[in-house]
């Protein structure tokens, strides 16, 4: 693949290759500026590539985008929803521009309402929602049509212990009935609880890519932050 993305000279992906299997959640991970943030747009067909190429579902990236569009949902880590809408209202309102047929669209706000988890608070205006509450209803709103593969930055970033857990729960049961997940995080810790193979990432680069445990044990780490240092130095 060798992706790669240059800003004013400056490479911020410098030739990024692997591969997500079906039903897989795989994850990048790696400091802030690490370039995991802008694989990610360029995989969801928001920025273009410098250098290198990709397929999604067998589709390239610059010559089918749209079709790549319609196979794929991403959630970036600045996601906003309309403050003054409901939450089902909300759901309701992205199901109808996203879906043509009426009952997948009934469908997907069923679904998205059940999996957001809110319960009666769908009703209420989205500005009196939490961090975490907005959160889950995006988490909801990105896979509620059933992408091929859903694509998420930073999915819990800035979230308390319990909704970060009931996000990572899931995406993991989404994955068991065959969702794949491509998920970007800097907290290599909890990357460890949720992914099936993590790409660690520095200035651009991939540095190295297996299961969790497989890299833990390769570099004798007691875990993938421990596994980021060795590599980094």
């Amino acid at each position: 693949m060798g992706l790669g993305k240059v800003y004013g000279g400056l490479a911020a992906v410098d030739g990024v290759s692997f591969t997500v299997r079906r039903g897989e959640v795989f994850a990048l991970v790696g400091p802030n500026g690490a370039g995991k943030s802008t694989t990610l747009k360029m995989l969801a067909t928001i920025l273009t590539a410098t250098s290198g190429a990709a397929r999604v579902f067998g589709l390239d990236l610059r010559d089918d985008a749209e079709a790549v569009r319609r196979r794929i949902s991403y959630l970036p880590e600045e996601a906003g929803a309309y403050r003054n809408l409901a939450g089902d209202d909300y759901l309701r309102f992205m199901a109808d521009i996203s879906l043509d047929d009426a009952g997948a669209r009934e469908e997907a706000f069923a679904f998205g309402s059940r999996l957001s988890g809110l319960g009666e608070r769908l009703r209420e205006r989205i500005k009196t929602y939490s961090k975490g509450m907005t959160r889950k209803l995006l988490l909801a709103r990105t896979v509620m049509n059933r992408p091929g593969l859903a694509i998420l930055d930073e999915p819990t970033s800035g979230l308390d212990v319990l909704n970060a857990f009931e996000i990572r729960r899931a995406v993991r049961a989404l994955a068991a009935e065959g969702m794949t997940f491509l998920v970007s995080s800097h907290n290599m810790l909890e990357v460890e609880f949720i992914s099936d193979r993590v790409a660690i990432m520095n200035r651009g680069r991939i540095l190295a890519c297996d299961t969790p445990s497989a890299l833990k044990e390769a570099h004798r780490a007691r875990n993938l932050e421990d596994v980021f240092v060795e590599l980094a130095r």
